[in-house]
């Protein structure tokens, strides 16, 4: 019991080294030595665990850029209130709580689907996978807020979704390249603009 305890506390150390450096150096720049100089542990420990780059770039995919999706975006949707005011705070809220460290390097779900997006296709089903529990997520409340009155009826739930994480993820990528949040609260500006046509 220890053992598997100590080999999966290791496999997560390797799995967090892992997203922090693809996070602020990209996936493809990365090299498994970096990484390993990161945990301190043998390169064997990495082997142990992952046979290849491949395997831990799914890994990370999966357990961290996944998660953080669920936690930031999913699970937000899916709390009790009026439909329309989550929409809205959920999106306006989780852009003015990015640290500068992750105005400065964007998403990681983002960098991963710009970096590997057009590549094999484990990586674009693992994120594939992530899009869509969001947009179900999102046609879900959008479609309670039909049903209750504070949405429009009208309003195309599949494209609306695909819609605001499609702006959520663009405005997150243009941040990288300002030096300040006036672009954020430009964008901030236009989603209300933009919310406002779908309230009932």
């Amino acid at each position: 019991m220890q053992r598997e305890l100590k080999s999966e506390l290791t496999k997560q150390l390797i799995t967090d080294k892992a997203f922090s450096l693809f996070y602020k150096n990209g996936f493809k720049t990365t090299s498994i030595d970096k990484i390993m100089k990161e945990t301190t542990l043998s390169k064997g420990a990495f082997y142990h665990h992952f046979k290849n780059k491949k395997e831990i770039g799914l890994a990370v995919i999966s357990l961290k850029i996944q998660q953080r999706v669920i936690e930031g975006m999913i699970m937000p949707l899916k709390e009790p209130g009026d439909p329309f005011n989550i929409l809205q705070e959920v999106f306006t809220t989780r852009l003015k709580g990015f640290s500068l460290y992750e105005k400065k390097h964007g998403c990681p779900m983002n960098n991963f689907i710009n970096e590997l997006g057009d590549h094999e296709s484990p990586y674009q089903t693992a994120l594939k996978n992530i899009i869509e529990l969001w947009k179900d997520s999102l046609i879900q409340l959008i479609e309670r807020g039909k049903a209750e009155n504070t949405i429009l009826k009208s309003t195309p739930s599949e494209a609306v979704s695909i819609y605001l994480i499609s702006a959520f993820e663009g405005i997150r990528g243009l941040r990288k390249l300002y030096e300040n949040d006036q672009v954020l609260t430009n964008f901030l500006e236009g989603l209300s603009l933009y919310l406002t046509q779908i309230k009932a």
